[in-house]
């Protein structure tokens, strides 16, 4: 019995981390696009980057990427984050988990 409870133990444990990858893509990509459409269009892509990637965990940001985009008067922003193995920062799935949010480009006077 004690095998199965331990192998059940480390499934949800992994199922725990595929969840938390995709929360954590989507509020990068928010950040991301909460700082591009602040930000004077010449400096837009630099912030809108540097947002994504500064409250991610270190073990997220290894091979995270954050691109950001504007037209139509929109911003965007896609995040694709890597979902690690049992351990976070050690070996990761060879499959991302994409996050994608987009806000109305404002004003910057």
């Amino acid at each position: 019995m004690t095998p199965t409870i331990l192998i059940t133990l480390v499934v949800l444990w992994q199922l725990v981390l595929v969840g938390y990858t995709f929360t954590l893509a989507g509020n990068a990509a928010d950040e991301a696009v909460r700082a591009g459409t602040a930000t004077a269009p010449d400096a837009r892509q630099g912030a809108c980057e540097e947002a994504g990637l500064d409250k991610l965990p270190d073990a997220w940001k290894g091979a995270a990427t954050v691109n950001c985009a504007t037209g139509g008067g929109m911003v965007t922003a896609d995040v694709q984050l890597n979902v690690p193995i049992l351990f976070p920062g050690t070996a990761d799935f060879p499959f991302e988990v994409n996050g994608h949010a987009g806000a109305v480009e404002e004003e910057v006077g």
